[in-house]
C-alpha cells in the first residue's frame, strides 16, 4: 500500500524515515514509573517526576513552533534531538528526585520541540493536495515506531534499564544525523523574508478565528483519545484482569493502525477530509465510550478494534487540516499551538480523567466519551465549509477588458 503515498516528494520520506527510527526509540517514558522504583524512588515522590515530564510537553511544542518560524525548521528540529539525547543521559545519571524532575521537564521539552519544526517542514515540502497524505504517512511513522518500541522495551527492560536509555539517546542521534545530511537546510523562504507580517509570537494564531474555533474541538478529541492511556488499564484492573491483557490491547492497537492506515486512506482519499475526520472520530469516541461495557479480553479487544479503525481513518487528518490555514510565515507556529493543545489534552486526561474515574465513577468518563466526542466532531463538520473557504487556491486575477483589447497596429 506503500503505493498511496506516491508522488509525495523526498523530503516528506526523510521525515518518515526519521520519525520512525526517533519513535523507535520512545521507550524510557513507559517503563519510568518501574525505573524510578528500581532507584529506590517513593510511591509519594513519583508524582513529582511525572508531572514534570508533563509539564515539559506543555512548554515543548510552543518553544518548537516559535523556534521553526525564528531560526528554522532544521535547526529546531536538531536542538530537539540533541536536547532528547542529552536529557536520557541525565535522567538515567540524575541523583536525587529534584535532578530527576528537571531531567524530565528537559526530555519532554526537548521531544515536543521536534513536531512543530517537522509538521512546518512537511508543509513547507508538500504542495497543497498532497498534505493530506503527507501528515497521514508522518503519523504512519509514529505508529510504526511506537509498536516496534512496545515489544523492544519490555525485551530490554528485563536485561537491565541502562538499555532503554541508550537506544532512546542513540536513536535521537540517528535522526539527528538523518537531518543534518538530508533534511533541507535553509531557514526556508518565510523565515529569510523580513516582510513577515505574523509578528514574532502567537498572537497570528490567537488572531485567527477558524484556529480558535477549531483547537478546542481537536482538543476533546485528543483528550479522549488519552483516554485509553489511563481510563482503559483502570478498566482492565478493575475487572480483575491481568496486566498481560493491557499489553495485548496495546499491540493489537498498534497492529491495526500500521495495517490499517494506508488502507485507509487509500479508499477514503476520494472523500473530502471534513467528512472522514467527523466519522472517524465518532468511531474513535464510541468505541473507547463502549470500554464501559466491556468486561472480558475479547470485549476489550472488540472496543480496541473499533476505536483503533477510527484512529486509522484519521491519522494526520487534522495536521493536514492545521498546516493548509497557516499562513506561510507561521506554519510553524500553526503546527505548535496544534501540537500544545494535544499537551493539554493529554494533560488534562491523565489527571483529571483518573480523579473523575475514581471519585465520581466510570460511568462518567465513558458517557464524557460518547457525547463530548462526537459533539465536538460535528463541531469540526460544522466549521467545514470555513475550511474549504481558507483551503481554496485563491482566484486567477483576470486583467481589466481595456487591457485585453490588442495593441492597435502600428502604421
Amino acid at each position: 500500500m506503500l503505493s498511496t503515498f506516491s508522488g509525495l516528494p523526498r523530503t516528506a520520506w526523510i521525515i518518515f524515515a526519521g520519525t520512525i527510527v526517533n519513535r523507535i526509540g520512545y521507550i524510557v517514558t513507559p517503563f519510568l514509573v518501574f525505573y524510578l522504583g528500581s532507584r529506590g524512588v517513593s510511591t509519594q515522590q513519583v508524582p513529582y517526576v511525572l508531572g514534570a515530564l508533563g509539564a515539559g510537553n506543555l512548554i515543548g511544542p510552543a518553544v518548537g513552533g516559535l523556534l521553526a518560524d525564528r531560526i528554522g525548521r532544521r535547526p529546531t528540529i536538531l536542538a530537539g534531538l540533541l536536547g532528547t539525547a542529552t536529557a536520557q543521559g541525565l535522567l538515567y545519571a540524575a541523583p536525587n528526585v529534584l535532578s530527576l524532575a528537571f531531567a524530565a521537564v528537559l526530555l519532554s521539552g526537548a521531544g515536543s520541540m521536534v513536531g512543530p519544526a517537522t509538521g512546518a517542514l512537511m508543509t513547507d515540502a508538500v504542495p497543497v493536495d498532497g498534505r493530506r497524505r503527507a501528515f497521514s504517512l508522518f503519523h504512519w511513522g509514529v505508529n510504526i515506531g511506537t509498536a516496534v518500541a512496545g515489544v523492544l522495551g519490555g525485551f530490554l527492560a528485563a536485561h537491565g534499564y541502562w538499555l532503554l536509555f541508550l537506544v532512546d539517546a542513540t536513536t535521537s542521534l540517528a535522526f539527528a544525523g538523518i537531518a543534518v545530511t538530508l533534511l533541507p537546510g535553509g531557514r526556508g523562504r518565510a523565515t529569510r523574508s523580513a516582510a513577515s507580517t505574523s509578528g514574532a509570537g502567537y498572537g497570528v494564531v490567537l488572531r485567527d478565528p477558524l484556529m480558535r474555533a477549531l483547537l478546542p474541538l481537536f482538543g476533546i478529541g485528543l483528550m479522549i483519545y488519552s483516554l485509553t492511556e489511563v481510563a482503559l488499564p483502570l478498566a482492565i484492573r478493575d475487572d480483575g484482569l491481568s496486566t498481560a491483557t493491557l499489553g495485548v490491547m496495546a499491540t493489537l492497537n498498534a497492529v491495526l493502525v500500521v495495517v490499517l492506515q494506508p488502507v485507509a486512506l487509500h479508499v477514503l482519499s476520494r472523500f473530502a477530509q471534513v467528512p472522514v475526520f467527523v466519522a472517524g472520530s465518532v468511531l474513535v469516541a464510541v468505541g473507547i465510550a463502549l470500554t464501559g461495557v466491556a468486561h472480558s479480553p475479547w470485549a476489550y479487544a472488540g472496543t480496541v478494534v473499533l476505536w483503533s479503525a477510527g484512529e486509522a481513518a484519521v491519522g494526520g487528518v487534522a495536521g493536514a487540516i492545521v498546516a493548509s490555514l497557516a499562513p506561510e510565515d507561521a506554519r510553524g507556529r500553526y503546527q505548535g499551538a496544534f501540537q500544545w493543545t494535544w499537551g493539554i489534552a493529554r494533560f488534562i486526561a491523565l489527571s483529571a480523567g483518573t480523579g473523575v474515574y475514581a471519585s465520581v465513577g466510570p460511568a462518567a468518563v465513558w458517557w464524557f466519551s460518547a457525547l463530548a466526542g462526537t459533539a465536538a466532531a460535528l463541531g469540526v463538520g460544522a466549521l467545514a465549509p470555513r475550511i474549504a473557504r481558507r483551503q481554496a487556491p485563491p482566484l486567477p486575477v483576470v486583467p481589466p477588458a481595456d487591457e485585453l483589447r490588442p495593441e492597435p497596429a502600428s502604421v
